[in-house]
C-alpha cells in the first residue's frame, strides 16, 4: 500500500505524543491523506489540537443512539474535526434492533432499524462505520439515502441517550491500567 486514506491513534494511552509527531511526518510527506484519533476526550483532543501543527481530522468515538455524544460533537465541530461513529448499532447491546421506538420509526419509513439509525447519525453529520460481513446487510447499509427523519423522529430518537457508554469508561483508571498492560503483554 502506498497511501494510506487515514491513520488513527487508537486509544488516548502509551505515548500518544511520539506517535502523533510520526503521523505528522507520514502526513506531511504525503503518504497519508488524513490522520485522526480514537477514543479521545474532549481535554486530550484539544491537546492535541494546541501542541500540535496539524489538527486532528476525525475522532471516532463511540457514537449510537444509547449514546449520542451531543456535546462532544458540537466540540468536534467548533474545532474543525469530524465525528465518527464506532459501534453505530451499539454492537446489538440494549436490544437496539428490537427497540420499539427504532421500529416504529422503521416502520413508518418502511426501513430497517439500522438504516434508521445511520440515516440519524448521517443527519446529524456523524460519519459511521457500521461492521458487516454480509453482502446484503452491507448493501441495506447504503441504502439510507432515499429518506429523510423528520425533526419529531430526530425529536423521539434523542430520548434514547443515556449520556454513557454501553462499553467501558476511559477515563476509569482500572481500565486505563488494563489496556495499557494488554498492549504490552501482547
Amino acid at each position: 500500500m502506498d497511501i494510506l486514506d487515514l491513520f488513527l491513534i487508537h486509544q488516548p494511552y502509551h505515548d500518544v505524543y511520539g506517535a502523533w509527531r510520526a503521523m505528522q511526518e507520514l502526513y506531511r510527506e504525503g503518504r497519508v491523506k488524513a490522520i485522526g484519533v480514537s477514543n479521545f476526550h474532549p481535554d486530550r483532543v484539544m491537546d492535541f489540537i494546541v501542541h500540535n501543527e496539524v489538527v486532528p481530522a476525525v475522532n471516532q468515538i463511540e457514537t449510537h443512539p444509547f449514546h449520542q455524544q451531543i456535546e462532544t460533537q458540537k466540540f468536534l465541530q467548533e474545532n474543525g474535526v469530524q465525528i465518527e461513529s464506532w459501534g453505530p448499532f451499539a454492537e446489538g447491546k440494549n436490544n437496539i434492533f428490537g427497540n420499539e421506538l427504532l421500529r416504529s420509526i422503521a416502520d413508518k419509513h418502511q426501513k430497517t432499524v439500522a438504516q434508521v439509525i445511520l440515516r440519524w447519525l448521517t443527519q446529524r453529520g456523524v460519519v459511521a462505520i457500521p461492521k458487516s460481513v454480509r453482502k446484503e446487510r452491507m448493501a441495506e447499509n447504503f441504502n439510507i439515502f432515499d429518506f429523510e427523519l423528520g425533526p419529531d423522529d430526530m425529536g423521539a430518537i434523542a430520548t434514547l441517550d443515556t449520556k454513557q457508554s454501553l462499553f467501558f469508561d476511559h477515563r476509569d483508571p482500572a481500565m486505563v491500567k488494563a489496556l495499557g498492560t494488554a498492549k504490552r503483554d501482547t
